[in-house]
């Protein structure tokens, strides 16, 4: 699975060029599984940079059977379970 999450301190934002072209406030809330979202950030070389964010697709199993996003300062990490153990990402 395919995941959009912010690798700078500052916060995640939807990039101002992917909400304006589906209608979207740069703040809105948004899936970050969303695959419309998740091709946009690859189209740009798999990071995208703007203001204060960073973003960036990761990749967790499918076999993954729970995940949880977590960020300090507005920096993203994201826990998976996978095989029973903690993986972080």
């Amino acid at each position: 699975m395919k995941i959009v999450i912010n690798r700078c301190w500052g916060g995640f934002h939807i990039p101002q060029e992917f909400a304006t072209a589906h209608g979207l406030d740069a703040y809105d809330d948004i899936e970050r599984t969303d695959s419309e979202l998740v091709q946009f950030v690859e189209s740009h070389g798999g990071t995208y940079s703007e203001g204060c964010a960073k973003l960036v697709v990761v990749e967790i199993p499918e076999t993954c059977t729970d995940w949880e996003l977590t960020d300090y300062d507005g920096m993203e990490s994201i826990t998976a379970v996978v095989d029973g153990k903690l993986v972080h990402v």
